[in-house]
């Protein structure tokens, strides 16, 4: 993949700290960039700092983000009891409680984190953090979906009863209206979805289209240890003022330091 994407632009291609764009067609957007390795085994992130848009009208979009109606980070860590056969994400927990402390902000955890309470918040979140189930729909990419507690215990004081069935679908992301920087899905296959012309028809392409000025969604089922410390130290970069393409990549980098293979750190 390497010698048939890369090779032929390998030259025109700037210093490792300079952005580079790829804006995939098809089957592209399934290829982890950060993994494609060249001859000498050395993995494009160790060369590149990366970024992904779905389109050029989205790599140009600029949204006029209100800052000052902004509240905290939102985060979510392991919503409890998940609809259908779901398992607890322990580490997911742990994840959420460590970035809230590096963001210092409380997370919402288990009970607390329905879909009615989260949505409600991520409306004016400044950015957003979603550790839990993602199910990806190969034939119905606005069917895909994020999984959250169907506990009555996180309901707003306003809601009377929860008829909520615990997934929150792509389709009704569209019907947010966001103004986070990032919104970072720290789950399984969230950033995969139907293929269309312009893009990734899915989880990724709805925050972006409610407003989120980029997003941050993994391509197969990570590991939930490698995942924690690559997401840690991702929040860690930014907090001492690096911008987030170069922060993943420094995480990335670490990451791959204690877990070397490309499915711990590269999804």
């Amino acid at each position: 993949a390497y010698k048939m994407l890369i090779s032929p632009i390998k030259e025109l291609l700037p210093e490792p700290e300079e952005l580079v764009v790829f804006i995939p067609q098809g089957s592209l957007f399934l290829v982890p960039f950060p993994a494609l390795q060249d001859s000498t085994g050395e993995f494009l992130i160790e060369q590149h700092t990366l970024q992904i848009s779905p389109s050029i009208q989205t790599l140009a979009m600029k949204q006029d983000l209100k800052k000052a109606d902004r509240t905290k980070a939102l985060i979510v860590g392991n919503p409890a009891p998940m609809p259908g056969s779901l398992s607890q994400l322990a580490g997911a927990e742990a994840e959420a409680k460590a970035i809230a402390k590096i963001l210092k902000t409380t997370p919402i955890i288990g009970e607390a984190a329905t879909e009615t309470a989260v949505t409600a918040r991520m409306q004016r979140a400044s950015s957003i953090h979603l550790a839990t189930h993602g199910l990806f729909d190969e034939h119905q990419g606005l069917q895909s979906s994020l999984a959250f507690s169907t506990s009555p215990k996180g309901l707003a004081p306003n809601v009377a009863s929860n008829n909520e069935e615990g997934f929150l679908t792509a389709e009704e992301i569209l019907d947010l209206d966001l103004i986070a920087d990032l919104v970072v899905l720290s789950a399984c296959n969230t950033g995969r979805g139907k293929i269309t012309g312009d893009g990734v028809v899915g989880l990724s392409r709805s925050f972006l289209l409610a407003g989120a000025q980029s997003t941050m969604v993994s391509l197969w089922y990570v590991p939930d240890d490698s995942t924690s410390a690559l997401m840690q130290d991702f929040y860690r970069q930014m907090q001492n003022g690096i911008g987030q393409p170069q922060a993943l990549r420094q995480a990335m980098l670490k990451t791959m330091q204690t877990y070397p293979s490309p499915r711990e750190w590269a999804a």
